[in-house]
């Protein structure tokens, strides 16, 4: 009987093992989930600045579109 227990305890379904496994699998899910919401509040953080400021929305289109204000003069300057 107490080698029974003994093995269930050591490597049955829920032994030792299995919880230290668990422990492993949830810290490295909180890691996920800490970098994670790093990046969600980086997206927070540029929302409200494209909700409420014009710098931001310039800055994307300048960016991303390639659009200049009028009276400015594109250089484009290859290596």
């Amino acid at each position: 009987m107490i080698a029974v227990l003994q093995f269930q305890l050591w490597i049955g379904d829920d032994s030792v093992r299995s919880l230290n496994l668990l422990e492993d699998q949830v810290a490295e899910q909180k890691s996920i989930n800490m970098s994670l919401e790093d990046r969600n509040k980086k997206l927070e953080i540029e929302i409200v600045d494209l909700k409420t400021g014009v710098e931001a929305i310039e800055e994307r289109a300048r960016s991303e579109l390639g659009m200049i204000e009028q009276g400015e003069t594109f250089f484009l300057i290859v290596e």
